[in-house]
């Protein structure tokens, strides 16, 4: 064959070569970097929408301010309008509670019950102000929050930005403990931008998000990149499994740490004698039932129920019930007891 003719059908061949690969490198992107918003009170009851390629939204639900927990009216009419809309919705907090803990858990407390996108869906934690002084604390708060989201049902994130992060958090425990599970911004400028520059892209392990611009369109909005597919928790047979899994796994382990701190070890109950709850989270020991003389009752199952412990108990004299036995902070722990 002709040299010139061989050269020649080299380069056609590589040519379609190289065209085949950039579209199907393209198609990958474009199925498994998907792009979404991100909403606040500021963008309003139905909230601000950017294209219509976008597949996902995240809307805040509130967050702990000054020492006060305090929701977005705007929350619920935004999760309904991106549902209309056809999107992938989750949810994200305000988490200024620095390295406190018990502020950490009552935010949970408070707020978990209050989400309203499907089991398995985002749950983000936005710490980007507020930190303590201690980079332990701060870190065993964000991971206690994280567990917390995980045991509910949803697939818990932390969002920031790298330098506040690298400077107030261990990120590298948070990347082992839950993986893949960055939400990062970072900005080239405040110029419209409707697709991330990845030269400005902020390279750690465990990035899932990509916020890369706050100018989504004119006017302000903010634009993400799905770099893992994690906006598909949720809306996947596999991730609500896993999700019911999740939360069966962290009723077990409530049940697990119920203890009973004060009783008669033969089952027999004098006046005014009672039957007392210590929770594992609190020294708070609460009165629940109170029996008579020579009154034998056998506790044979513990129920947790919307946040309340109900003991099931057999009397001697043939009647049983159940007793209701307390909350504590929005959670109830319990396990099988006899006495």
């Amino acid at each position: 064959m002709n040299k010139h003719k061989l050269k020649a059908l080299i380069l056609m061949v590589g040519a379609i070569f190289m065209a085949f690969l950039t579209a199907n490198v393209t198609s990958q992107a474009s199925t498994s970097r998907e792009q979404g918003v991100d909403w606040s009170k500021y963008n309003g009851n139905s909230g601000t929408f950017g294209y219509n390629t976008d597949k996902f939204v995240l809307s805040q639900a509130g967050g702990f301010y000054g020492g006060t927990n305090i929701p977005q009216t705007t929350y619920a009419s935004q999760v309904k309008s991106a549902q209309q809309a056809g999107k992938r919705v989750h949810t994200y907090l305000w988490d200024g509670v620095g390295g406190d803990m018990t502020n950490a858990k009552a935010m949970m407390a408070y707020y978990l019950p209050r989400v309203k996108t499907p089991k398995g869906s985002i749950v983000a934690l936005d710490y980007e102000d507020g930190a303590s002084n201690s980079v332990t604390a701060n870190t065993n708060v964000i991971l206690a929050q994280m567990a917390l989201i995980k045991a509910a049902g949803y697939t818990p994130m932390l969002y920031g930005y790298k330098a506040y992060l690298n400077a107030h958090v261990n990120v590298s425990a948070i990347v082992k403990a839950y993986g893949t599970c960055l939400w990062l911004a970072e900005y080239p400028d405040y110029l419209v931008r409707t697709s991330p520059d990845y030269n400005w892209f902020p390279s750690m392990d465990g990035v899932a998000i990509f916020q890369f611009t706050s100018m989504y369109k004119a006017g302000g909005l903010d634009g993400n990149v799905d770099l893992t597919g994690i906006t598909k928790s949720g809306y996947t047979t596999a991730s609500k499994k896993q999700a019911q899994t999740n939360v069966k796994k962290a009723q077990a382990a409530k049940k697990a740490t119920f203890k009973v701190v004060k009783y008669n070890q033969r089952g027999v109950f004098y006046p005014n004698r009672t039957l007392a709850v210590r929770y594992t989270d609190s020294d708070k020991v609460s009165q629940v039932a109170t029996y008579y003389k020579g009154e034998s009752v056998t506790y044979n199952a513990v129920i947790i129920e919307h946040d309340y412990v109900w003991a099931r108990y057999a009397r001697s004299n043939g009647y049983y019930g159940f007793i209701k036995l307390g909350v504590n902070n929005g959670q109830a722990y319990g396990k099988r007891v006899t006495y």
